[in-house]
């Protein structure tokens, strides 16, 4: 596995596109983030507001140990980016034809869609640390409270959630080939398509876009507000347990299939 993924890397440290992105991506985590703290920072400053605010809102969104889920949410917005990574990674391969030649070298089809999966899971893994990171730093800037773990059981439902992203990403690329037929689908149902399938299902189907399969891991990632106020206004509670089995067999799936259509695919 190591070497599949030093491979990797040897392909992609000379490429100016991944490193656009990926830079791109970093500094967007942190900076949306502290778009929303200095939002949330002068709401609870501000004599008149702060009152309402904490009956309304509860604690500080980015004070411990609620900014491990506020900085998981607000991050989960950019999960488009490591996706858009992992299919101009994977296109590049059809549309040059590397990777007909690493069979041709000696690599087997198994080894090769290895290679692809297992840098989804290094994306998801240094997403999900970035995050990690982010979410400590402004815990620290905030001030309000010392430090704590509660609470960073998000931070393991957003590596979930960067999984399921980034996979279905992959499953684009392997599935359409290029590039931007890809990324077209790619972003049309993950942004557009699902929820607005997810709106009528919630609302005709006794809320049953919970368990379509980019929803199963939103809805682990909620913010802080928005969690507050739905379990206030709705009579129901999404059933975490079950949504969190659907997000791993749907994650299963993603793998059997991409696996299946690149080992049978015509190269």
């Amino acid at each position: 596995m190591g070497q599949l993924l030093a491979i990797e890397w040897m392909k992609l440290k000379n490429y100016r596109a991944f490193w656009i992105l990926f830079c791109t991506y970093l500094v967007t985590i942190f900076g949306a983030n502290y778009i929303i703290y200095r939002i949330q920072l002068h709401i609870y400053s501000e004599r008149r507001m702060k009152g309402i605010a904490a009956m309304v809102l509860g604690d500080p969104p980015y004070s411990f140990p609620a900014v491990w889920q506020s900085v998981a949410h607000v991050s989960s917005w950019l999960l488009f980016i490591p996706g858009l990574i992992i299919i101009l990674t994977t296109s590049n391969e059809y549309s040059f034809k590397t990777h007909r030649q690493n069979i041709i070298d000696g690599w087997t089809r198994k080894q090769f869609i290895t290679s692809k999966i297992l840098l989804a899971a290094a994306l998801a893994i240094i997403s999900t640390l970035v995050v990690a990171i982010t979410a400590a730093i402004f815990g620290f800037m905030s001030g309000d409270a010392s430090f704590s773990f509660e609470g960073f059981s998000y931070i393991w439902n957003c590596l979930l959630q960067a999984m399921s992203y980034i996979m279905v990403a992959l499953l684009m690329a392997i599935l359409f080939k290029r590039g931007v037929l890809a990324i077209g689908v790619f972003f049309a149902y993950s942004m557009v398509l699902e929820q607005i399938i997810v709106l009528l299902l919630n609302r005709y189907a006794n809320y049953a876009g919970r368990y379509l399969p980019l929803e199963t891991t939103d809805i682990m990632v909620p913010f802080p507000y928005i969690q507050n106020l739905a379990n206030k206004l709705l009579s129901t509670t999404p059933n975490y347990t079950l949504i969190f089995i659907a997000s791993l067999v749907y994650l299963a799936i993603y793998l059997f299939i991409t696996v299946k259509k690149f080992q049978t695919d015509d190269m």
